[in-house]
């Protein structure tokens, strides 16, 4: 999952970016507005976990531009405000989730799963597809019970294709999920397609995976 981090304060945006990025998350950190609605505009994330009190405007101001355009990217909002109105008037915005700080990193990565998994569609921690579990905290893949050994990005992959089942997922569009800001690849190599082979390969492995399709010049489709 790709994650946004605004915060001004470059010591708890960097505490928050190491913990996320040590239980598996891609981030990257905007310290104001600007440099925000910039990320958000040029990538697509999953989440956004927003500070209110930036330098250079409202967080509620950044909030109402990405809604504008965003609708499925999970935002939460980081603040040291306290009160009811503002909890209130960032829902009402879009928020979420909100967040007081300061806050138990635990408990901002269980909301922060809790708010992906809610806007993607499903409540368990666990997806199937033709016979595969994915067990989503754990990054574990089974086919009947019989676990099978994925890197983190073939898992990375599967999961963000199977969750997007149906629909047609280009290779900008896995570049932006797995690895990031697309500036810093070279978009035009063949590594999501080298992961994509070595992801069929082992599932391959335990029955036959027509269903998973490539889309010729474009990307790839998991037919449910």
């Amino acid at each position: 999952m790709n994650i946004l981090i605004v915060e001004d304060n470059r010591e708890l945006a960097i505490e928050v970016y190491d913990f996320l990025c040590n239980v598996g998350y891609v981030c990257k950190i905007a310290h104001n507005c600007e440099d925000a609605l910039e990320e958000v505009s040029s990538n697509d994330y999953d989440a956004m976990l927003l500070d209110l009190g930036l330098p250079d405007g409202d967080g509620f101001e950044v909030l109402k531009t990405v809604r504008k355009t965003k609708s499925k990217i999970a935002v939460i909002v980081l603040t040291a405000r306290g009160e009811l109105d503002d909890r209130i008037n960032g829902l009402h915005l879009g928020a979420d989730d909100y967040l007081t700080k300061p806050f138990a990193l635990t408990e901002l990565s269980a909301r922060l799963f809790a708010v992906i998994r809610r806007i993607h569609g499903f409540t368990l921690n666990n997806l199937s597809i033709h016979g595969f579990l994915l067990q989503l905290q754990d990054y574990k893949v089974s086919y009947n019970e019989t676990p099978i050994n994925l890197t983190k990005k073939e898992f990375d992959i599967f999961q963000y294709l199977v969750l997007n089942k149906n629909r047609v997922i280009t290779r900008l569009q896995l570049t932006e999920h797995i690895w990031g800001d697309i500036l810093e690849v070279n978009s035009d190599s063949n590594f999501i397609d080298v992961h994509v082979r070595n992801l069929r390969k082992k599932l391959d492995k335990h029955t036959t995976i027509d269903w998973f399709e490539t889309v010729r010049n474009v990307g790839y489709r998991i037919n449910e």
